[in-house]
């Protein structure tokens, strides 16, 4: 299980919107979510070192692929050529 904690209170302004005592139930997804599109090179790094590039190249991957995405377009593209260099693409592990 990985603590997601630090990058919770690291990025809380990311989610300023969200009352105090529900941020600790944010979900992985919406952190790699919020971080890649909104967060800074800090939090990035922060983000692949707490969590590995590999599961936030999984996660994006499988958040793209969904109809409708949240991310910016720059950060879409950005992403995709990043991790196509940086992480391996497991093809299965997207399907799920």
């Amino acid at each position: 299980m990985i603590d997601l904690s630090p990058l919770i209170s690291n990025n809380s302004h990311l989610f300023w919107w969200m009352p105090e005592d529900k941020k600790s139930s944010l979900t992985i997804e919406s952190l790699v979510e919020a971080i890649l599109n909104y967060g800074t090179e800090a939090s990035v790094k922060q983000l692949f070192d707490i969590c590995g590039i590999e599961l936030v190249a999984q996660i994006f991957y499988r958040q793209i692929s969904q109809p409708r995405s949240n991310y910016f377009p720059i950060t879409k593209h950005y992403f995709n050529l990043y991790f196509r260099k940086h992480a391996q693409r497991n093809p299965e592990a997207e399907a799920d």
